[in-house]
């Protein structure tokens, strides 16, 4: 995604990441059977401007975890940059994640942290809360417990946790509590980017309301980044200020998310919407559906044309979606889709 001139002068991009590609080799039962490489990052060109959210969106398997997992480099891309600035300074010089020593890396991973998806699974549940939030503080920042008493009880105030809930355990709370500590947990080092990674999806919907108002709100306090990945599109729409759609490993659309959701371009982004429930009776009722028909492309294969084609609404017996990939283009202002015959 790009930023007009204006934007670029007063937005820095807190995370860029240029021509991103990951492939797993699949190998097969026998010894003697062809090794199988399968791409799940197909050229991944992404810009996260500093304060701001990105909403990445796209069915299970799509590769957002994977994505997710390389911009923290949990694994290991096969080609490509990740560019984070340390802080959301224009003075401060992005540095490449993927080309950092181990112990590089260690103090840069300081700027960014990661909220994850199951907020029991996530916690050591012979942890308490003090021990989880505190030890990044002691073993990175060499913080005595007096100070880190200090940091712990400053940090769950900020996420609307009492302190003196900090001797309890994770069974001891409840889910949303939970997630609290996983939030809490990440804030501990001050970080100026923040992976949010299905981060509500486990809870229930009152649950939900209340740790996205307090991920809105704390990013207006401190002026986080936030990558904020979901299946849920109602969800991005409400904390996102920018939307990636992604489809077998490949952004196929991304733009502003007033303008992505009010007009969306991609007949995969139109389904996805179409499937979203409205809450409103009448408007529910009255809304046409776009059912997705036939089956996802193999990714170990290879396409000389659009990898979305055998399912589309709109390309359905056209020679040049079967025959031409599509490139990532503008069809708007902030506005980019990948597709032959995009909805204008």
């Amino acid at each position: 995604m790009t930023l007009s001139t204006a934007d670029v002068s007063t937005s820095p991009s807190a995370i860029s990441i240029r021509h991103l590609r990951h492939s797993y080799v699949q190998r097969g039962a026998l010894a003697l059977k062809k090794k199988t490489s399968i791409e799940v990052l197909k050229d991944i060109s992404l810009e996260i401007p500093a304060g701001k959210t990105l909403g990445l969106v796209g069915e299970s398997g799509c590769g957002k975890t994977t994505l997710v997992r390389a911009i923290l480099r949990l694994i290991e891309p096969t080609s490509g940059e990740i560019l984070l600035r340390s802080d959301n300074s224009l003075n401060s010089q992005p540095r490449d994640i993927l080309s950092l020593s181990k112990a590089d890396l260690t103090a840069v991973r300081r700027s960014m942290q990661v909220v994850f998806q199951d907020p029991y699974g996530s916690l050591n549940p012979r942890m308490s809360v003090f021990q989880t939030v505190s030890e990044p503080l002691r073993t990175h920042l060499g913080l005595d417990r007096r100070a880190c008493k200090t940091r712990v009880n400053e940090i769950l105030d900020l996420v609307g946790l009492d302190p003196i809930l900090v001797d309890r355990y994770p069974h001891e709370f409840s889910g949303g509590q939970r997630q609290r500590v996983g939030i809490a947990r990440a804030l501990a080092f001050e970080p100026s980017v923040l992976i949010l990674d299905e981060p509500v999806s486990a809870l229930d919907v009152s649950v939900q309301a209340q740790i996205l108002n307090l991920i809105i709100g704390l990013q207006e306090k401190l002026n986080l980044t936030y990558l904020f990945v979901s299946h849920d599109l109602a969800v991005v729409q409400h904390v996102a200020d920018e939307v990636a759609v992604m489809y077998l490993g490949k952004i196929v659309e991304c733009g502003l998310a007033d303008d992505l959701f009010s007009n969306p371009a991609h007949p995969y982004t139109q389904a996805l919407l179409s499937a979203s429930p409205i809450p409103d009776v009448d408007l529910e009722r009255k809304r046409k559906r776009i059912v997705l028909r036939g089956d996802i492309s193999n990714s170990a294969g290879t396409h000389s044309g659009c990898q979305f084609a055998n399912r589309c609404h709109v390309g359905v017996g056209k020679d040049r979606c079967t025959n031409e990939s599509p490139e990532l283009e503008t069809v708007s202002f902030q506005h980019q889709v990948s597709c032959h015959y995009p909805a204008t």
